[in-house]
Parts: C-alpha cells; structure tokens; sequence
C-alpha cells in the first residue's frame, strides 16, 4: 500500500518577481471598465429593439429613429418600414450581441488567463471553451469572433449595395476575407506549436 503523496507547498517568491507578478492586477480596472462597455451595449440593445417594436406599432418617432439608424450616407431615408429596414435593423441587433459575446470572452477568458484564477471547475454555467482556456486558444475565438462581426457588416452592406459605390464594396470584401486568413493563419499557427510541444513531450 503506497502513501498518500503529499502535496508540496508552493515555493515564496523573492520580492522583486513577487512584485513583478502582483503588476497582473494593473489589468483589472481595463476588465472592469470592459464590464461597463458592456453595460453601454446592454442599454443600446433595449433601445433599439424598443424603436423597432414601437416602428411595427406605427409611432412615427421610433419610425424616424429606425429610418435613420439603417440610411446609408447619401441616399435617400426610407419611407416604409419593409422587409430590409427590418432586417437591417434585426442585423444590428446581432451584431450587438456578437460584439457582447466578444466582451464576454476577453473579459472572463482573459483574466482567467493573465490576471488569476476563477476556480469555475464544476460549475453547473462554466462556460465549455473555458476549461481549455489559454492565450491560443483565446486568440482563435477572439479571431472567430471577429469575423462573425465582420460578417454581420458584410451582409448589411450588400443588403444596401445599391446605395455603395464598387470601390466600397470591393474594399469590405477584401477586408473580410484578411480577417478570415488571418484566423487562419492563427489556428495553423497554434496547431504547429501544439504538434511540436507533442513530439517534444515523447522524445
């Protein structure tokens, strides 16, 4: 019968690298301050949403709100609340939403990951991608992140290619796809790395 190993206690930092490493809270008013850009975009959410159902209503100031809101610099304001207005409008409320989600990940994941520990383990509403979570694998969701957001904005503008130049749309279209290589080239890159420290670990 083999005895309980026993657990050594972590080893006392000298006082310059125990200074060095208490610097991580330096980031902790930034997350803090990304919670309240959160609440900014909560708070714009419920606005437009209540603009949009005051619009199918008929109150002509959510009707105005909503016709400003999707114009295109340049063209003509609306006139009718039709299919496109209410799509375009619905659009910016997902790209709300992706942007929320995007805090979400670089508030919790990165002070998971730069700052300290949550001990979220067994947590019934941890979430799934943050068991694993890690300065890769942050990046790539970060990446993935940002090309849903870019898609959103892609697919408002050809809703309203009418009303963009070529040039416009040629230049949102290769700006999308930078981003889409570049999460690529992210999650290559990480996928390199992951191989590497393997074959390292069994030689």
């Amino acid at each position: 019968m083999t005895a309980p190993q026993q657990t050594r206690p972590p080893a006392k930092l000298r006082p310059l690298p125990a200074f060095i490493f208490m610097t991580r809270w330096l980031q902790l008013p930034l997350y803090l301050g990304l919670i309240l850009a959160q609440c900014v975009y909560v708070f714009h959410f419920w606005v437009e949403l209540k603009d949009l159902i005051g619009a199918v209503m008929g109150n002509e100031t959510a009707l105005e709100h909503i016709f400003t809101a999707v114009a295109v610099p340049g063209a003509e304001l609306p006139t009718k609340l039709n299919e496109s207005t209410i799509m375009l409008v619905v659009l910016g409320l997902i790209d709300v939403v992706m942007i929320s989600n995007l805090l979400i990940m670089v508030i919790i994941g990165g002070y998971e990951t730069f700052v300290s520990r949550m001990y979220l383990d067994g947590h019934p509403d941890q979430p799934e991608w943050l068991s694993h979570v890690n300065a890769s694998v942050l990046k790539t969701k970060l990446a993935m992140a940002i090309i849903g957001i870019s898609s959103i904005h892609l697919l408002k503008t050809f809703i309203n290619a009418h009303a963009y130049d070529v040039k416009t749309l040629v230049a949102q279209t290769v700006i999308h796809l930078v981003f889409l290589l570049s999460a690529l080239a992210i999650a290559y890159t990480d996928r390199i790395m992951v191989g590497t420290q393997n074959e390292s670990k069994q030689h």
